[in-house]
């Protein structure tokens, strides 16, 4: 079995507790999670689940659907790096007066696809986006500079082949609509049933 870095998709409600009984499904497994990432998707009320694990495709597979078995999950998905796209956020804080006398910032922006968010006198703050390798690049470019603090975000991913999950939701309904409520038999006999 081929290890390899695969995107989790869950569509959720949102409701207190399933995150740690999520994370518990893969803690139990004795597998890393490598970035997690919750969000409101396009749908009002549900959120979206990113999450990225390396491991191999019949583990990914039975991962998601014991995640689908949670009440509150809607749908689980499972894609490749290949069959997303997907950015990564980083923030980069170097001392202001070490960069502007040792660096061409102007440059050093431009080369690494990066700006400047914060420019104060004890520092400056870089902000960049894009795949992890990128975001690593510019970790290398400023360590020189006296790199003092460093964050990046965990990724977000969108389905490349996907819809949107409102179609799925659709389709869903037409293929299985609910029942029409019926009326219970025994609520006009209440006191007739209840008695004791």
């Amino acid at each position: 079995m081929e290890r390899q870095e695969y995107n989790i998709t869950a569509y959720t409600e949102n409701h207190i507790g399933l995150l740690n009984r999520i994370a518990i499904i893969f803690s139990r497994r004795k597998i890393n999670i490598e970035s997690l990432n919750t969000s409101p998707s396009e749908i009002e009320g549900i959120h979206r689940f990113n999450i990225v694990i390396t491991e191999a495709e019949e583990v990914v597979r039975k991962i998601c659907r014991q995640i689908e078995k949670q009440v509150e999950v809607l749908k689980v998905y499972y894609n490749t790096n290949d069959e997303v796209i997907w950015q990564e956020m980083a923030l980069y804080k170097v001392p202001t007066d070490i960069i502007a006398e040792r660096a061409l910032v102007e440059r050093l922006l431009r080369e690494n696809g990066a700006r400047a968010v914060v420019i104060r006198k004890d520092y400056t703050v870089f902000e960049t986006t894009g795949h992890r390798q990128e975001t690593d690049n510019l970790i290398r470019v400023l360590e020189p500079f006296g790199l003092i603090e460093f964050v990046r975000s965990a990724r977000i991913a969108i389905i490349k082949a996907s819809d949107g999950f409102h179609l799925k939701l659709n389709e869903f309904e037409e293929t299985e609509p609910s029942d029409e409520v019926i009326e219970n038999e025994y609520l006009n006999d209440r006191d007739g049933v209840f008695a004791m």
